[in-house]
């Protein structure tokens, strides 16, 4: 009967390798329904390997926890293995945790560390105290007790510590660095978090450090995700181009392996259908051995060799996979096609603020078609919403449905800053007919979409139901720096409505934000207010106030931000009111900047502002020529800009955009919403900011103020 179950087994393995998992998992049920009885040890590694294959394949996560405590059940009998029984621990683990039912998965995973406990020191039993830790802190992160989840990790890298084993340290301290984003209570401990990480990574030998990409992609997304929320945007900069590069070289040696697979493969099937006779045969063997010393090499260049390609059955093509520490510790963050598709929204948010558009236009594409494809995978078409989502794809489709919102997010930035309005119209509908679709999934984006709804009415012109949608963003998001931001938008739109009362409702918002400028991390929150408030003096009269706020603002955009848009308008505000004080020659010097950083942008409402206070200026100074010169600059761009606010005007959509309206959306129930938060991938506030442009009143049309920065993704674990 053994060698009836190895002949199933060995078959199993087979029809997976071809991608027949239905077949795989018949023929491994019939070892467990046979009338036959089979040694109890053969039922339960059947029926462990099929659950696997489900939890691997398939959304029947029932199913596979069938399977795996029938296996609970025989194991009870067997007073040894050890091996067999921490598999099926981790495995109802993973279960539990798919279907968001993180009670039951809690008392699962502290069975397990029980029985590790319980089982000596041994290295084996050391690194299922490390898996079963690592889900410990996973399940306490997703019920928000991130100090237990901290204190869960210090032990596992305590245990790594002992084994003498740095990589799997550095999966425990990155860990520990996430769940410190995620939480946010003290900037100094995130930056402790991060230094910890890189010391650990620069203490690995390089070999090692090739062997642990995945490792390497987490990192230095972490550090990213961290400076960029410090503001810190050169520092940010230098993360992403080693992100680029990095992810550049991995897509070259991940394909060579796909072509020599595929290669490969042929090989065997020709080999398996050729004549023995055949004289081509001998040709084939060598060429297979040929072909199998090249994929040896390139899977061990791409470091991918070491993790180890196949644990308890699972032929999931490594490519597919960025280990972030070796089984049985199911380490992964993300999908390598996340991983990418967040590198490139990485690459938009670093060259959005220095204006490389085409860059970043490039990056938004390739992205969008990245993650559509692998929606469709995930089965979501056109007609499919959150409801008709198996509770274990939830968490894979959140993943994915959040970077597209952040590449639609990013699009409408760009798509403002360049005065393309029907495109901006466009990525903007598609973010509001996502949301209506995926509600649960995509709750934490309502306010960024009622946001981006304020600056695109804003941009067009309608303050009234731009202050609307701003102040609506405001009451949706708990996030403080989320709320400053919208009141400093919202004041900014109460400015141009230009009376007496909306001045005053400017103030009342501005008022609060100024007093608590100091207290945000980073400086966002501290340019954007000190912008308004400096316009709001203009408006007031205040000449003398308004420049020297206007001065330090700029000082610290200029110094911190690298943002060329605010830039701009800061120098435009500036250029005025120099004008206005008869400082005539530093008025020149200025506006010059400012119309130059402006066209660098294709940002035409701030080249028509800047150009029509370079022609007051040439009024007063009685240069005709210039002034001539500049009037038909202006007439140009403002024809130009006029032809497309026409057009996005006489779109259907843009009254359904701007209308003082929420979005009527339909959630799941309570539990549901926990399943949709508690995806182990993208789980941390991470303040990516998303830069857009408002206009600001004047005598002439409008100029924007811009990267008021907030930007969030998902949820994630340890």
């Amino acid at each position: 009967m053994e060698a009836l179950a190895e002949g199933l087994w060995e078959l199993a393995d087979f029809h997976e390798q071809n991608g027949e998992i239905g077949k795989a998992v018949k023929c491994l049920e019939t070892i467990c329904q046979s009338q036959v009885s089979f040694l109890p040890i053969v039922e339960i590694k059947s029926r462990l390997r099929i659950a696997t294959l489900l939890l691997k394949y398939t959304h029947n996560v029932n199913h596979a926890k069938s399977h795996l405590e029938r296996s609970q059940l025989l194991l009870k009998s067997i007073p040894s293995c050890f091996e067999l029984k921490c598999r099926a621990y981790s495995l109802l683990s993973q279960c539990y945790h798919l279907i968001g039912a993180i009670p039951p998965q809690k008392q699962i995973i502290n069975k397990g560390l029980e029985l590790a406990c319980a089982s000596g020191d041994g290295f084996a039993v050391k690194l299922w105290c490390c898996n079963f830790t690592s889900q410990l802190a996973n399940a306490l992160a997703i019920e928000g007790d991130y100090w237990g989840s901290i204190a869960a990790l210090e032990r596992g890298f305590s245990c790594a510590a002992e084994m003498y084993y740095p990589e799997l340290q550095m999966f425990f301290a990155t860990s520990i660095f996430h769940v410190h984003l995620m939480q946010w209570e003290d900037v100094n401990s995130v930056g402790n978090a991060a230094v910890k990480c890189n010391e650990i990574w620069e203490f690995l030998q390089p070999d090692k450090r090739r062997q642990c990409m995945g490792l390497f992609f987490y990192n230095e997304l972490l550090n990213t995700f961290y400076q960029l929320r410090i503001c810190d945007y050169k520092t940010a900069a230098l993360h992403v181009d080693k992100l680029d590069e990095a992810m550049r070289k991995e897509m070259q040696q991940v394909q060579q392996i796909k072509n020599l697979t595929a290669e490969l493969n042929t090989i065997n099937d020709s080999l398996s259908q050729s004549d023995p006779h055949n004289r081509e045969r001998l040709g084939l063997y060598e060429k297979q051995t040929q072909l199998q010393e090249q994929l040896r090499q390139a899977t061990f260049s791409a470091g991918m060799e070491s993790m180890g390609s196949l644990y308890l059955g699972n032929a999931r093509q490594m490519w597919d996979k960025l280990e972030l520490a070796p089984p049985p510790i199911d380490g992964e963050w993300l999908p390598r096609s996340a991983v990418y598709a967040l590198v490139d929204l990485m690459v938009v948010i670093s060259g959005r603020p220095k204006g490389l558009f085409k860059e970043c236009g490039k990056r938004i594409q390739s992205g969008l078609q990245l993650i559509k494809e692998e929606l469709l995978k995930l089965g979501i078409t056109d007609g499919v919403r959150e409801v008709n989502l198996q509770h274990s794809a939830i968490w894979m489709a959140g993943v994915y449905l959040m970077l597209l919102m952040q590449f639609l997010e990013n699009k409408v930035a760009v798509d403002l800053t360049r005065s393309e309005f029907v495109e901006a119209q466009e990525a903007l509908l598609q973010m509001k007919n996502w949301f209506i679709r995926f509600p649960t999934i995509l709750q934490g984006c309502e306010s960024i979409i009622e946001m981006l709804r304020g600056q695109y009415a804003h941009s067009l012109g309608c303050f009234s139901e731009a202050a609307f949608h701003f102040l609506e963003a405001a009451k949706l998001t708990e996030s403080k720096s989320m709320q400053a931001m919208c009141h400093v938008y919202a004041a900014v739109s109460h400015i141009c409505i230009g009376d007496a009362e909306s001045s005053s409702q400017a103030l009342d918002l501005i008022g609060p934000v100024h007093a608590i400028m100091d207290s945000f991390v980073g400086v966002r929150e501290k340019t954007s207010v000190l912008f308004a408030y400096g316009l709001l003096l203009m408006k007031q009269h205040n000449l003398q106030e308004a420049r020297i706020r206007l001065a330090s603002g700029l000082r610290i955009t200029h110094q911190l931000l690298g943002n060329i848009q605010l830039v701009s308008q800061y120098l435009t505000l500036l250029g005025s009111l120099a004008l206005a004080l008869h400082d005539t020659t530093q008025a020149r010097e200025i506006l010059k900047s400012s119309l130059t950083l402006a066209k660098t942008l294709y940002d035409i409402p701030t080249q028509i502002w800047v150009v029509s206070v370079l022609t007051a200026l040439h009024q007063e100074l009685g240069e005709k020529g210039n002034e001539m010169e500049n009037t038909e600059f202006a007439r140009k761009r403002g024809n130009d800009l006029q032809k497309r606010l026409a057009d996005v005007r006489s779109s259907i959509h843009h009254m359904e955009l701007i209308e003082k309206v929420k979005i009527e959306v339909h959630q799941l129930h309570d539990t549901d919403i926990r399943r949709a938060n508690a995806g182990p991938s993208l789980g941390v506030n991470l303040d990516i900011p998303e830069s857009i442009g408002l206009p600001v009143a004047n005598s002439t049309p409008i100029s924007r103020l811009v990267n008021m920065d907030t930007g969030r993704l998902g949820k994630r674990k340890s």
